[in-house]
């Protein structure tokens, strides 16, 4: 082998050496950076006429595995969304607190329902006692009144999540354009031959934001684009002047939903809501047209049930803001007039003035084999009459509407404002076990969420490692490199002097 050719292959060397370190040091300085992963670079030999002369240095490449992160980018959405849904029921548990079997420990609504009946016992002893007649009006005010303020919770909620649902849609639209500009620039490079490893780490960094706003998954293509999809196929544009995506904000209302009054999320003018699952948005569309609706519809029923059970033994306790029982007011919403009558269930206005109303009774009652058995007003102004009382105590707040006869069922389904909706109880049983059971049923909504969060986070974590362990920069295995590399260039060096020296000597004879 002659000295230029010696000397060509060390110089090389030299050069691909070089190129080597400079990417072992930005992956050390890159080390924590977010969507970094880590690279490597591209040396190969050169030949000329099947003679070894010297290596080329190729373009840089990052070291990834997609079928793992596209996991790690489905696993993003599942936690984001547990979280947002987490979030979003705090306030809701918060108010609910916690049940106990000791009737008046807690605010809880069983609990309350449980102080009425403790009230109205109390009185049973001596019905003259105007302080007593009262306290059953307080009772029954105090019950009504966190009724009201839990369901207009759901409405808060369901309102916040509305919100968020706009803002998320604008981050969707946002991170799909800034893909599809860097894609661009990843094709270009490409073309012209130029690493787009740095590019593909900030495309990266932003396909991750966009997993903890939708379920998406990621599909790059041989020229360098990158195509994202939903969880059920649905493809999102990237390379487009302004966002695919369109919505807009509104006031949710008891009775406004999706599809209806709600608007919906469309792409080119199709409606794809009901496409958009997972992460931040998905959960919040869940919350917004789910879960809370649900929550309103069983809150709904069970205070439509427990008015209709007063009226029936001849006390109408409960009413709408108008005076009104579900479903005899005439803007009263379907089913069976309740929905929205959590929200505005308060004490009958003439019980309210007239406390006394409680032992003598609103209205008469005519019985039947399947309904209440017959009542009559306690006009004489007996003030020792329990006749009202007994029956509240032994039919409204129990589960038989007289002896041997079971209360009619509250509704537990066709509920809410698209009538599909189910309450999670055995409507026939007594006020306090319905109650229990609404409440129990939503708290172990919000629990499920928050034990699948804890969950699914730990799978986040592993996922997340393995990633690492692929893509992450181990500082000490890159600076171990950098010595290796320092060591290799010191001999490339030694051959290029050689190389010289020999041809200095070959000059000097020469001359």
């Amino acid at each position: 082998m002659g000295l230029d050719a010696s000397l060509s292959i060390a110089n090389s060397g030299l050069t691909a050496l070089q190129a080597e370190m400079a990417v072992a040091s930005q992956n050390v300085a890159n080390a924590n950076t977010a969507g970094y992963a880590v690279e490597q670079s591209s040396i190969s030999s050169r030949t000329a006429d099947g003679q070894a002369s010297g290596v080329v240095v190729g373009l840089t490449t990052r070291t990834i595995n997609t079928a793992l992160e596209n996991s790690l980018y489905s696993q993003n959405a599942t936690v984001s969304g547990l979280t947002t849904t987490s979030n979003g029921l705090a306030t809701i548990s918060a108010l609910q607190g916690s049940t106990s079997s000791d009737s008046g420990s807690s605010d809880t609504i069983p609990d309350q329902v449980g102080n009425l009946q403790s009230s109205l016992i109390t009185l049973d002893a001596d019905p003259s006692s105007s302080a007593s007649q009262q306290a059953v009006v307080t009772a029954a005010g105090t019950l009504a009144s966190t009724i009201q303020t839990t369901a207009g919770s759901y409405q808060t909620a369901r309102q916040a999540a509305q919100e968020s649902i706009v803002d998320e849609v604008g981050t969707v639209n946002s991170s799909l354009a800034l893909i599809g500009s860097l894609s661009n620039q990843i094709e270009q490079g490409r073309i012209t031959g130029i690493s787009t490893a740095d590019l593909e780490d900030q495309r990266s960094a932003v396909m991750t934001s966009l997993s903890n706003v939708l379920s998406v998954q990621f599909t790059p293509t041989s020229a360098g684009d990158m195509l994202v999809t939903t969880a059920n196929g649905l493809s999102l544009p990237t390379h487009v002047s302004s966002g695919p995506l369109s919505t807009a904000n509104a006031t949710v209302g008891v009775s406004d939903a999706y599809p209806g009054s709600i608007p919906a999320i469309t792409l080119n003018g199709r409606d794809v809501t009901t496409s958009l699952t997972g992460g931040t948005l998905g959960a919040n569309i869940s919350l917004r047209d789910q879960v809370l609706p649900t929550m309103q519809a069983e809150l709904d029923s069970f205070s439509q049930t427990m008015a209709s059970r007063f009226d029936a033994q001849g006390l109408t306790l409960f009413t709408d803001g108008s005076g009104n029982l579900p479903g005899s007011g005439a803007t009263e919403a379907s089913p069976n007039g309740q929905l929205g009558f959590s929200n505005v269930i308060q004490v009958n206005p003439a019980v309210t003035a007239d406390p006394g109303i409680i032992r003598d009774g609103s209205h008469d009652v005519v019985g039947s084999a399947t309904g209440a058995s017959s009542f009559t007003v306690n006009t004489a102004g007996n003030t020792g009459d329990t006749t009202l009382i007994d029956r509240l105590l032994n039919y409204a707040l129990g589960s038989n509407v007289q002896d041997g006869v079971t209360q009619p069922s509250a509704s537990t389904t066709g509920l809410g404002v698209t009538g599909t909706l189910t309450a999670p109880y055995s409507g026939s049983t007594d006020l306090a076990s319905l109650a229990s059971t609404v409440v129990s049923s939503q708290a172990s909504t919000i629990s499920q969420a928050s034990s699948s969060l804890s969950d699914e986070t730990a799978i986040q974590t592993t996922l997340t490692t393995q990633v690492a362990s692929v893509s992450g920069v181990s500082v000490d295995d890159q600076m171990a490199s950098i010595v290796s590399l320092q060591n290799a260039y010191e001999a490339n060096a030694k051959v290029v002097t050689a190389v010289q020296t020999m041809f200095t000597s070959l000059i000097d004879a020469i001359s």
